[in-house]
């Protein structure tokens, strides 16, 4: 049963869990790899948490040598794919960096029942958009033995941006036997050269949901 059809339950039951992806600095208006309107959603994501017991962030957490870092690869610019070991590699501006602000949590997101923080992408050679596989398709993170061993069912993804990280998670989640809903209203996207149309496109065929925040509650608003 896709998770819609719960939008009437109780989701304080911890087998539904909060996936909220990279909320960070460097996502954020004026960060070093914005997201349009990315501040919007942190109050309602905040409303969101508030009806989940169980709720699990992640952190883009790069080494300053990343291999996605344009800044990294003579003669290539930020947005330019580079074909690497493990397939096509779009360049990304220098962004969430290991223990600098711009890696931060922003400071509006108030989620301190969160669970669990998934850090991912701090492996040198490796990207990851997932919070489940990192861009190899065969690294985990840890994501999908911690949500079976505490009982999860159903996970909600919202956040950064839709079309990558918020994509990449559900799509994961979903090939990992869970059900998967992405609230579309409470995710924000890049839309680079149609990565949001191709992203929902994607997610539909695999069976993902796509909700809105007010489906969560039964109400138009939180």
């Amino acid at each position: 049963m896709p998770p819609a059809r719960h939008a009437a339950r109780n989701l304080r039951d911890a087998r539904d869990v909060l996936l909220v992806i990279d909320l960070q600095n460097d996502f954020m208006p004026g960060g070093a790899l914005a997201v349009p309107d990315g501040d919007a959603i942190v109050p309602l994501v905040n409303a969101l948490a508030r009806g989940f017991s169980h709720v699990v962030l992640t952190q883009d957490w790069h080494p300053p040598s990343h291999v996605s870092f344009a800044a990294n690869h003579a003669g290539h610019a930020p947005f330019d794919t580079l074909m690497l070991p493990y397939g096509p590699q779009v360049l990304w501006p220098t962004h969430c960096v290991q223990d600098t602000p711009g890696a931060a949590l922003h400071r509006g997101l108030e989620i301190a029942h969160a669970r669990a923080v998934i850090r991912k992408g701090h492996h040198p050679e490796v990207d990851s958009y997932s919070a489940f596989v990192e861009a190899d398709r065969v690294t985990p993170t840890g994501l999908t033995g911690y949500l079976r061993e505490t009982g999860v069912r159903r996970v909600w993804c919202c956040g950064l941006a839709t079309d990558y990280c918020v994509a990449w998670s559900a799509l994961d989640a979903q090939a990992a036997g869970f059900e998967v809903a992405v609230i579309e209203d409470a995710s924000r996207a890049i839309d680079l050269e149609g990565s949001l149309a191709g992203a929902w496109r994607r997610l539909q065929a695999a069976g993902v949901a796509r909700v809105n925040s007010a489906a969560l509650s039964g109400t138009e608003a939180l």
